[in-house]
């Protein structure tokens, strides 16, 4: 089974479809890490952020893995713990870019689609139930003020140790959405059949009994 949620940045995507996962026994997939790993990547190499051909040759052979762990679930990049790097600002302010390259999304897309093809998975991102498994059973797309958005965003990098401000994040978000609902390829939008949930004034656990609710309704 398919779950796919969509929906922009710090929309609560990552938190709530951890959680579903959890719950069904399912596999969790975090594109967007994949995405963030690749940025890093970039940058660590000082690759120019639009020269695709430069990024794809470092990024083919790339491994990113997935770690469950008690705290979270950790990412690797070759095998360094890039968890935490991901999350960093200049990885936020840049991932936007190399995830609009047509080439990075072809290979990302190709490498959330293996994974999927062989487990039940929740999987989120901006375009999974419309380009990467439009065939999901249960598509999601979360949306929530930019304003609850970023006060999220803030609660969660400080515990993270990354000090930004709510007004610059509101910013940020604001300048990332514009560009992820732009973009060439693959841009943010809801799928047809998709089911819209506002989280604006909702409580995990409520989203969570939602989402669950809809899948109970495939099951059956």
């Amino acid at each position: 089974m398919q779950i796919a949620i969509d929906g922009p940045a710090g929309s609560g995507k990552s938190t709530i479809a951890k959680i579903v996962a959890n719950r069904l026994g399912f596999i969790y997939c975090d594109t967007g890490a994949m995405y963030r790993t690749a940025t890093v990547m970039a940058l660590r190499l000082g690759l120019k952020l639009d020269d695709e051909a430069a990024i794809m040759a470092h990024l083919k052979p790339l491994a990113i893995t997935f770690k469950p762990t008690p705290e979270g679930q950790q990412v690797f990049m070759d095998g360094e713990e890039v968890t935490l790097a991901i999350r960093e600002p200049e990885t936020t302010n840049n991932v936007s870019q190399v995830a609009a390259l047509p080439a990075v999304r072809a290979e990302m897309v190709q490498r959330q689609r293996d994974i999927a093809a062989t487990h039940d998975i929740v999987m989120d991102g901006r375009d999974i139930g419309t380009t990467v498994l439009p065939d999901a059973e249960v598509k999601i797309f979360m949306v929530a003020s930019v304003k609850a958005r970023a006060q999220r965003r803030h609660e969660e990098n400080v515990a993270k140790g990354i000090m930004t401000s709510v007004a610059t994040l509101e910013q940020e978000i604001a300048t990332r959405d514009h560009k992820d609902a732009t973009r060439a390829v693959s841009p943010l939008q809801k799928a047809p059949d998709a089911i819209e949930i506002d989280s604006t004034n909702m409580t995990i656990a409520q989203e969570v009994d939602e989402i669950l609710q809809l899948v109970a309704t495939k099951i059956q």
